[in-house]
């Protein structure tokens, strides 16, 4: 068993968990600092937990938890270099990747810190080349858009940050993103695009990712099919990546190869040379405000202290719900447009790191790790998944994201867009009781009779807990430091955990299989070894295939 539950602060949380579920948290709101004492900012960023189900007690406790499994000093080993993914033997240090003061980050002994800004001097180079028109394709015309072929981290943190900052590019660069190994997704990105006029990134660590490289291969096909031979590959491909010898053989130069390392984990990547796609779309100086941001609230995590610290607040609320209190679902709902993607890559970032049910001795962990993150745009959602969240039986905590100036104002949405925002967390803390829609039916004419049948159907318990996060306006400063906020997060609760929330073996075993199966599915053979559902439904699939394919 772990050695987090033997402390006595856990058990003492544990004896917090009934009043906790007995109290409307409405009724807290008889503080009247309650939202002075719950609340801070931090920049440019609001964050309010006071609609969460915490007193000062359980406050106190959940931070002396955090202090006494080591919280600060784990912090300082990550961000000195230690090698706390243990499974892996590797340093985290993707707050390298934008230490904007420079300071020295040590692993083995050497300093990290000249490599990175290499990189980011070279990526910088490449990126002006390329919006500047210096740098173009193979019949010398000019790059106009730019296709990222990636998976996993090296598609979600590009892909969100290009679409959460599109108010912020101009008209030089289009980008495009290619991961699904589905062919209709790389068909559909090609059909509308000039072959004279594209540079593909290459996005994969070991340049063997099967995703990224099926579809490498069908973009380099597709160029060489447009009245170009081999040595275009050179002009419309870059490649991020570590695996160089391969790279050069698939007709990528040396040169045009950025670099990555062990010590940043692909979710964690977009600070690195997997940005270039928003580097390319926005140019360099944007990319750096980006890195600026999230170089700030690593300032504030590390610095401020435990009680005003806001990746420590988002992180203990999580696991307040969570562990203690049996929550195992949490709703990302953004009510920002641009951030439409957020929800989808905080998803894999906190679903990858902490889905592990063994700590880091190998041992099962007797609580709940990790929750469910899910969700989408918030106003989209209320005409969805919203009545799940009032009236289901399952609690969701929630956070809400919104900002005080939109970055495209359109006279009259912004303040409707936050009226909502508003009205929801209210409505879900608050909820409306039976007396209340009596009174109100009661005042529109309806009879005692039908009031009373309807009133269990419209009363909503409330008591349900919600974060609101608050943007001053979503620009590329902010939303760094908003990612890097809730990077943070992930840390801490795996600390709490006692897990590694580093490594991603989940991820590998289906990978693995399907390396195997493949060969049997182009074959027509199944082989023995899997089991009676699988065996049966590949049959099927190859079956039924060849019989498509040969009535085509």
């Amino acid at each position: 068993m772990s050695a987090v539950t033997d402390l006595p602060v856990w058990q003492s949380l544990q004896q917090r968990i009934e009043p906790a579920l007995q109290t409307p948290i409405k009724s807290l709101f008889s503080d009247s600092q309650r939202f002075s004492k719950y609340s801070l900012k931090v920049q440019n960023i609001m964050l309010d937990i006071s609609k969460q189900p915490i007193d000062d007690e359980t406050c106190a406790l959940l931070l002396q938890l955090a202090r006494d499994i080591g919280l600060e000093e784990r912090r300082e080993a990550m961000f000195n270099g230690e090698r706390i993914n243990i499974t892996e033997n590797r340093a985290v240090l993707h707050t390298a990747l934008r230490n904007r003061g420079g300071a020295p980050v040590y692993v083995n002994g050497a300093d990290v810190m000249p490599v990175v800004q290499n990189e980011l001097k070279r990526m910088r180079t490449f990126v002006k080349a390329v919006r500047s028109g210096m740098w173009r394709g193979h019949s010398g015309k000019r790059i106009t858009d730019v296709v990222n072929i990636g998976i996993g981290g090296s598609d979600l943190g590009p892909r969100m940050v290009t679409q959460a900052l599109k108010p912020y590019a101009d008209d030089k660069i289009n980008v495009h993103f290619v991961s699904n190994v589905d062919g209709v997704e790389i068909a559909n990105v090609l059909k509308g695009l000039n072959p004279e006029r594209v540079l593909f990134v290459v996005a994969s660590k070991t340049f063997t990712t099967s995703e990224t490289m099926t579809n490498a291969h069908t973009a380099r096909n597709w160029l060489m099919a447009s009245s170009f031979d081999s040595r275009a590959v050179a002009k419309h491909f870059v490649a991020v990546s570590s695996n160089v010898d391969a790279v050069k053989a698939f007709g990528i130069k040396a040169e045009n190869t950025f670099q990555m390392w062990d010590w940043v984990g692909g979710r964690f990547s977009l600070w690195s040379a997997i940005g270039l796609p928003i580097a390319l779309y926005l140019g360099f100086k944007q990319f750096e405000e980006l890195l600026q941001g999230a170089h700030d609230m690593d300032l504030h995590f590390r610095n401020e202290p435990l009680e005003r610290n806001a990746p420590m607040w988002l992180a203990l609320t999580t696991l307040w719900n969570s562990t203690f209190l049996g929550r195992q679902s949490q709703a990302i709902l953004p009510y920002d447009w641009p951030l439409q993607k957020f929800s989808a890559y905080l998803q894999q970032a906190e679903m990858e790191s902490n889905g592990k049910s063994v700590d880091k001795d190998g041992q099962p962990v007797p609580y709940t790790t990790g929750s469910i993150i899910w969700g989408q745009l918030g106003i989209d959602g209320q005409h969805a998944f919203y009545q799940y969240l009032h009236q289901g039986n399952t609690i969701v905590p929630a956070d809400f994201i919104g900002s005080i100036e939109s970055s495209t104002p359109v006279e009259g949405h912004h303040e409707k867009l936050m009226s909502n925002f508003f009205a929801q967390t209210e409505a879900l803390m608050c909820g409306i009781d039976a007396d209340h829609i009596r009174a109100d039916l009661t005042a529109k004419g309806m009879s005692s009779e039908a009031i009373e049948r309807l009133i269990p159907h419209k009363v909503h318990e409330g008591n349900r807990p919600t974060n609101s996060i608050i943007l001053d306006r979503l620009n590329p400063r902010t939303l760094g430091a908003l990612i890097a906020m809730y990077e943070h997060k992930i840390f801490i609760l795996g600390s709490i955990w006692d897990i590694c929330s580093f490594d991603q073996w989940g991820v590998e075993l289906g990978k693995t299989l399907a390396k195997g199966i493949l060969p049997e599915l182009q074959e027509g053979v199944i082989k023995d070894g899997h089991d009676d559902s699988t065996a049966n439904l590949m049959r099927y699939f190859v079956e039924k295939r060849k019989a498509l394919l040969d009535n085509d």
